[in-house]
């Protein structure tokens, strides 16, 4: 007998979704996931960040610069948005830029004792709560994406890599819950390179500039980590700055990270012989 019962409702519809898009084709996927569910988006591009063929897939598009938050929420308000995703990276030291900050970005910076990440992107996610907009998962429309605990390619990590991980996995911890990063680099149990505001892709460059060859990635989400943002990336790009560094290993957390172009990913890392594993999320994760 055919099911009857009637499908799921999308809680997102018929409510307008805000984009708040940053670099990289994160965007592009939310916006993607968006029109396959039915929902219509209202996009804010970050000017210093964003992707500028945004505006040949989004039908709405407003630009802002990275400091006018006034600007993006007024935006937002007057499409009636209720509801919003951040997705893609906005680099923290745009902050510190030339960019000139709007009278709202300059109260709520006012008000922050700290600069860090979780702090400015937190306080970004409240003075939207005070527009009456909730800021919801940023992978609400990409669990596909979400890898699976163990390996993801041919070639697991070896015994050397695997003590690397063991390691790089409690200096990594350490400084994700400090709020300083999400990567390290590790060659024989000694720690490389530490990720601060350069990103993921630099930190290895830099690693593989100080020690180049033999080297192991270890990229997790932080303790307790807030699903609506600062998610952690990886793509191809991850594994073709690898390969210029040197870097044989990449591990990831299972089910909070988020992999870009899998299948390519995959078949470059088997390609050169890269291992990429996903291990549980730690136990003040889980």
């Amino acid at each position: 007998m055919p099911n009857t019962q009637p499908p799921t409702p999308n809680p997102l519809r018929p409510l307008k979704l805000g984009l708040i898009a940053g670099n990289g084709q994160f965007p592009f996927l939310v916006l993607e996931g968006a029109k396959r569910a039915g929902v219509s988006v209202a996009v804010a591009a970050i000017r210093e960040e964003t992707d500028p063929t945004i505006d040949q897939v989004a039908e709405n598009v407003t630009w802002v610069g990275v400091g006018q938050l006034g600007k993006m929420l007024r935006f937002f308000k007057n499409e009636g948005v209720e509801k919003a995703i951040m997705a893609g990276q906005v680099k923290h030291v745009q902050i510190f830029s030339s960019s000139i900050p709007d009278l709202r970005m300059v109260k709520m910076l006012l008000r922050l004792p700290r600069k860090n990440t979780d702090a400015l992107i937190g306080a970004v996610a409240d003075e939207l709560a005070r527009e009456g907009i909730e800021l919801i998962d940023s992978t609400h429309f990409l669990t596909d994406y979400l890898p699976p605990a163990g390996p993801l390619t041919r070639r697991a990590p070896d015994d050397r890599e695997r003590a690397d991980i063991e390691y790089g996995l409690e200096v990594a911890h350490e400084i994700a819950r400090l709020d300083l990063g999400q990567t390290i680099v590790v060659r024989d149990r000694a720690c490389v390179a530490i990720e601060a505001m350069e990103g993921t892709d630099a930190v290895i460059r830099r690693a593989g500039e100080l020690a180049r060859g033999r080297l192991t990635v270890v990229k997790i989400a932080k303790p307790d980590q807030d699903m609506r943002f600062d998610v952690p990336v990886v793509g191809l790009s991850t594994i073709q700055t690898m390969i210029d560094a040197g870097a044989t290993c990449l591990c990831l957390t299972a089910g909070k990270t988020l992999m870009f172009e899998r299948e390519e990913m995959s078949a470059l890392a088997n390609k050169s012989k890269i291992a990429i594993v996903a291990v549980e999320p730690h136990d003040s994760e889980a």
